[in-house]
């Protein structure tokens, strides 16, 4: 006996066609396919992720998934663990706002490595991702309440692993069986982002990994609880109490969440990058003199102040500094952009930018939605006693600001140079992604994803 609202999620996923679905969220899905392609061979280059994948080598004998970058060869379990942590370890990576997850993080990861195992088509793919990005979304959408458990693995889970009974051609009661299996092994709690914790990327990994092994135990027979959304012990009572689920079951099937996520132009937490969209619209403007600014105020809503208002500090780590708007803005200032070279060891123990980011205040404004991004308002007071100020009532790569088709084949190439993939090779990459629906067998695209030597 299961409630109505696993009944709902389990008829939508096993009743949705790629032929069926609008032409705008079939778009969506291929866009953010690709950017989280591009962000999780940028990460593979980044040292934690080095770290990650050496002590994957040691969890089991197996060569049946490729890493996203490095090329190495792992049982599907672990590459889903290394995809999933290069994609969210810089902060890259495409979300759902309103619902505060990133629904691409687990699902990619976990997408990647499952395709290489079973074979899949860039339609059977692009299905996929509609679906789990839907499940992981509405899941978030529907919360009341602000964030105690880190809902980008929580509820990334249980959309990947959707997406991913799907592909693997699950009847009825197997699908409820691996959603209760994923929903059995979900962790993760905003502890490591409080403290600036490479444990956050770490949550998202370990919950590419539930998808996959959820999925292995069903089809070697085990089963799981059913009734794990509105049961007395269900995600709801114990992960979002008060979350309000009707209202999203209603638009299943209806409106398409893919076509409602960001791309993120920085690689740091959506909530700084109001600021930083302000700061460059500010620049394009006229150049911003750094020398001339007293200081800058940023007036955000309470969960962006929680998410990124921490003090900048000396000794300070890469994940501590990424959702960091007092490191993040004189960065910015200092050298005209903020990409993936922003955060080395000179830039982190630079003085200047120690001492410069002690102007940047971020000023809570009362917002009343616990889960609200934006609007936010950027003033920026010079020593004259001028003041310039900006208002962002949608934060910049959002579907109401979006980034554009430039900009994002610009980050794409940066993405892939960070991951040390050759311009040639890149464009090859592109062309093939840029045909991705029409790909039977997705094994160049994967060989291509990844260095040479």
């Amino acid at each position: 006996m299961t409630g109505e609202a696993v009944d709902r999620f389990t008829d939508f996923a096993l009743g949705a066609r790629y032929e069926t679905l609008p032409a705008d969220v079939r778009k969506a899905a291929k866009t953010f396919f690709i950017d989280t392609l591009a962000v999780g061979i940028a990460g593979s280059r980044v040292e934690s992720s080095q770290q990650v994948l050496s002590t994957a080598t040691h969890w089991g004998a197996g060569d049946t998934a490729t890493v996203l970058g490095s090329g190495a060869l792992l049982p599907t379990t672990s590459a889903a663990f290394v995809n999933s942590f290069q994609i969210h370890c810089q902060e890259f990576d495409c979300l759902h706002e309103a619902a505060t997850v990133h629904a691409m993080a687990v699902l990619g990861g976990a997408l990647l490595a499952n395709v290489q195992e079973h074979g899949c088509s860039g339609k059977d793919v692009l299905l996929a991702v509609t679906l789990g990005v839907d499940v992981a979304s509405n899941l978030g959408l529907a919360a009341t309440s602000g964030l105690r458990f880190f809902r980008p693995a929580t509820a990334g889970a249980l959309g990947a692993t959707a997406a991913l009974a799907r592909l693997e051609g699950f009847n009825d009661q197997q699908f409820r069986d691996a959603w209760g299996l994923a929903y059995s092994q979900l962790a993760g709690t905003m502890q490591a982002h409080v403290e600036g914790s490479v444990a956050l990327p770490i949550q998202v990994a370990v919950a590419a990994r539930a998808a996959i092994t959820s999925i292995q135990l069903v089809r070697h027979g085990i089963s799981g609880p059913h009734d794990i959304l509105e049961g007395p012990f269900g995600y709801i009572e114990l992960f979002e109490p008060g979350a309000n689920l009707p209202p999203v079951l209603e638009q299943l099937g209806k409106t398409w969440r893919v076509t409602e996520l960001s791309h993120k132009p920085f690689p740091t937490g959506r909530a700084a990058q109001g600021t930083l969209g302000a700061l460059q619209a500010m620049n394009q403007e006229a150049i911003l003199d750094r020398d001339q600014i007293d200081h800058i105020n940023a007036y955000v809503p309470p969960l962006v102040k929680r998410l990124v208002g921490r003090p900048i500090q000396a000794g300070m780590g890469v994940n501590y500094a990424r959702l960091c708007l007092q490191y993040l803005v004189p960065v910015f200032l200092k050298t005209g952009t903020l990409d993936t070279t922003s955060f080395s060891p000179e830039l982190l123990n630079d003085p200047d930018i120690l001492e410069w980011g002690k102007k940047v205040q971020v000023l809570d404004d009362d917002n009343p939605d616990p889960n609200a991004l934006c609007p936010q308002r950027l003033e920026i007071i010079f020593k004259d006693g001028s003041k310039k100020e900006l208002q962002v009532p949608n934060t910049l790569g959002s579907p109401q600001n979006p980034l554009s088709q430039e900009r994002q084949r610009a980050k794409f190439f940066h993405c892939l140079e960070a991951g040390g993939i050759p311009e040639a090779q890149t464009k090859q990459l592109l062309a093939l992604l840029n045909d991705f629906e029409q790909q039977e067998n997705l094994s160049e695209i994967l060989a291509l994803s990844c260095a040479v030597g």
